[in-house]
């Protein structure tokens, strides 16, 4: 465990170092204020499971199923039907901006009820809502499910999740989705920041200054996320945004620490530095196992022999010495320093924070 921390506290420093200086396309820092997508969802129901589909639990997959038969003709009690390869779905969809009618989306299907699979399933027509209640996609189609459920009376394997799936491609855009672009009616553009920052931002107000593409007539920053771009009236709006789109940029951004205790992740920025401190770190182990021992009794009580079970009970605890922390201004150092330390991912995490909260590391921590 202790090498692969190396390792990859290693290769995140070798990572953070090259790439300390590069410069990243607008595009990919940065998006057009107006153009954003729209999620949608929907409720539906999947057949052709093979046994699989919910159970007795979804008392609202049968009545689903009787209103979709009496818009056929077939008129049949809810409380009669016993499925066993229909599963009840919620299904979404993310809808990008300027599809057209006609376009094709992917969207995702989520079982709503018990059932165990959706594994060769198809999802049967289903109108996907937005927000505001009207309907834009129309889904239908055979599911991918990416794994397995298979078994018999004696157990089961699963692999993957296969209580979701997708259609790919399964929804048809019914209706158009109009795109305003901010600002286009008063010969302006808004760029917004993915990651606001103030350096960043003037970078940005910048870098276009002195790459105005035709029709830009100026760039400024209004604030840490928005930068403004003023053309000349009757400018081509798509020329100009593609020309802004390949400008690069210097980024910048605060020196940040993130950290995932559920899974003992640790991810250092490129600015990530310290003072000097000294770090002492401690493993208390207790191990308690299961033994027994033989009572005996004295040869004349005509007493029984018998096994008493118990228990064990060990403590060892690690005789580490304080191991002085030098002040790093650069994440090498600061990589190398945490390497000889010595410790597992998990206890780094703690190490990290009590730097934080001594006021030795100079980072924002930010706990997922």
């Amino acid at each position: 465990m202790k090498l692969k921390l190396s390792i990859a506290l290693s290769l995140l420093c070798f990572a953070l170092t090259t790439a300390a200086n590069a410069q990243s396309r607008l595009k990919d820092i940065a998006v057009v204020q107006g153009v954003r997508g729209n999620q949608l969802v929907g409720y539906g129901l999947v057949v052709g499971l093979d046994g699989t589909g919910d159970g007795t639990g979804s008392v609202f997959t049968p009545q689903t199923v009787a209103s979709m038969l009496q818009k056929f003709g077939v008129s049949v009690p809810a409380a009669t039907l016993k499925l066993k390869n229909v599963a009840a779905v919620m299904v979404t969809a993310s809808l990008p901006a300027f599809v057209k009618n006609g376009s094709l989306v992917d969207v995702t299907v989520s079982s709503l009820g018990d059932a165990k699979s959706l594994q060769g399933g198809t999802l049967l027509q289903t109108p996907l809502q937005a927000a505001n209640g009207q309907t834009y996609v129309v889904a239908q189609g055979a599911l991918s499910v990416g794994g397995f459920l298979a078994g018999g009376s004696g157990g089961s394997v699963t692999k993957n999740h296969v209580t979701v799936g997708r259609v790919p491609g399964g929804g048809i855009v019914e209706q158009d989705v109009s795109t305003t672009l901010t600002g286009a009616a008063q010969s302006y553009l808004e760029v917004t920041l993915d990651q606001p920052d103030y350096t960043t931002a003037a970078h940005v107000a910048a870098a276009l200054n002195r790459q105005l593409p035709d029709g830009a007539t100026s760039a400024r920053a209004l604030d840490a996320a928005t930068i403004r771009v003023d053309y000349t009236p009757g400018t081509d709006a798509v020329s100009l945004i593609s020309q802004l789109e390949v400008v690069s940029v210097d980024t910048d951004e605060i020196a940040k620490i993130v950290i995932n205790e559920r899974t003992g992740t640790v991810v250092m920025g490129g600015d990530v530095t310290v003072s000097p401190c000294a770090v002492a770190h401690g493993d208390l182990t207790v191990q308690i196992a299961n033994g027994t021992t033989v009572s005996q009794p004295n040869p004349l009580s005509k007493g029984q022999t018998v096994v008493i079970p118990r228990k064990i009970v060990t403590a060892q605890e690690e005789n580490l010495r304080l191991m002085p922390v030098p002040a790093s201004a650069d994440i090498n150092k600061v990589v190398g320093s945490l390497n000889a330390l010595g410790v597992t991912p998990r206890d780094l995490i703690a190490i990290l924070q009590a730097m934080k909260e001594a006021g030795a590391l100079h980072a924002e921590i930010e706990i997922q």
